[in-house]
């Protein structure tokens, strides 16, 4: 079975311009480019950063051996090309110096190939980010009704894309076991050059049991037995390798709000509970509502960003205790979202009313969720 990704690349590309592609390991970056190229009409050649002698090509930046490696062609696509060293000046080489060319890389980390491609490609790029498949990609295959019964398993497995297209249980925990072990943790520890993943297991394991909380830096730094600075490095990596999602605080400076603090998603809800080795039903768990919470937050951002809706997301909680979960603000607008797994009744915060009196109030819950995701 195929899911229909959201982008649709025949629209995205342009001649002798750069369409990147990236996004976290095993998302399905290299089958949407794939199944582009087994539909569309131009002569391509499809190649891999790890093609040692593309590498050698490339890195040498020859522009003499760069043009009769395309001719002939009319898109060049480059699958993981941020093990490419100077990527950015051999695919600015192509689109200044071979006419009427079309050029797709796809990468599986932002703090490596968009810095090598940022500064070459000024002006000669556009990038698209890609998540694991969202709700709405999979409601091309299963209607409201069936993703209201599998919602349970997105929320304890996940969707990415091998976990949800799986045979049984055992074969998505698997999945996801190999995902963290031999993926995403590994990209960390080969960019950075890092000896062990001890550490970024450990701060990934005290983030899962804070999702939908406040994250004190510090306390992390004392739990790890490491200073700050470290703790905000680690951080920054695993938000730029796409297993996490800072989410700071809304307000306007008012004293009683807090914005000093973030909250931290995963990207996904499967690697999240891969992390914890937790895959338990529901029924027989206490963090239901972190889960319902990261499930949701993380497709609304998803939404966005396939549907390039320009909109910024944080959460808004007082010192007085008082709080929502997200604050959606987009072309000037603020839509405030309260997520509860089961339905019931909740007030709007009285110092948000008073504050905020214009802005729209939601709850999702699991009988409305598909009517705000899709």
């Amino acid at each position: 079975m195929y899911i229909q990704r959201a982008y649709d690349l025949e629209k995205l590309i342009k001649k002798n311009r750069v369409l990147i592609i990236y996004g976290a390991r095993r998302v399905g970056k290299t089958t949407l480019v794939k199944e582009f190229l087994n539909k569309t009409s131009y002569k391509y050649k499809f190649d891999t950063g790890d093609n040692i002698l593309l590498k050698e090509l490339f890195e040498k930046a020859d522009l003499k051996k760069i043009k009769e490696y395309c001719e002939g062609y009319q898109l060049i696509a480059i699958d993981e090309a941020q093990y490419i060293n100077n990527i950015g000046k051999a695919l600015k080489i192509i689109v200044d110096y071979v006419d009427d060319i079309y050029v797709i890389a796809t990468g599986s980390s932002s703090f490596d190939l968009i810095n090598k491609t940022g500064e070459p490609l000024t002006g000669r790029k556009r990038t698209i980010l890609l998540y694991p498949f969202s709700l709405s990609e999979v409601y091309g295959v299963y209607n409201r009704y069936e993703l209201k019964e599998r919602i349970e398993d997105f929320l304890i497995f996940g969707m990415y894309p091998e976990v949800v297209l799986a045979k049984d249980r055992q074969e998505k925990i698997e999945i996801l076991q190999e995902l963290v072990n031999s993926y995403l943790l590994k990209d960390i520890l080969s960019f950075e050059k890092m000896k062990s993943s001890t550490l970024l297991l450990d701060l990934l394991r005290l983030l899962s049991f804070q999702v939908g909380q406040l994250v004190s830096l510090s306390e992390l730094a004392v739990n790890l037995h490491v200073d700050v600075k470290t703790v905000k490095r680690y951080l920054d990596l695993l938000q730029k390798s796409f297993i996490i999602r800072k989410v700071e605080g809304f307000g306007r400076n008012l004293r009683k709000e807090i914005s000093s603090k973030s909250k931290y998603y995963f990207i996904d809800n499967g690697i999240r509970n891969a992390v914890i080795m937790n895959f338990n039903p529901l029924n027989l768990r206490d963090d239901v509502g972190g889960l319902w919470e990261n499930f949701i937050v993380m497709e609304k951002i998803k939404k966005a960003t396939y549907a390039r809706i320009p909109a910024l997301y944080y959460f808004w909680r007082t010192y007085s205790g008082e709080e929502i979960d997200l604050v959606e603000v987009s072309d000037g607008k603020i839509h405030a979202f309260e997520m509860k797994y089961t339905p019931k009744h909740t007030k709007i915060p009285k110092s948000w009313q008073k504050y905020y009196s214009d802005a729209e109030f939601d709850v999702i819950h699991a009988d409305n969720f598909t009517d705000f995701l899709l």
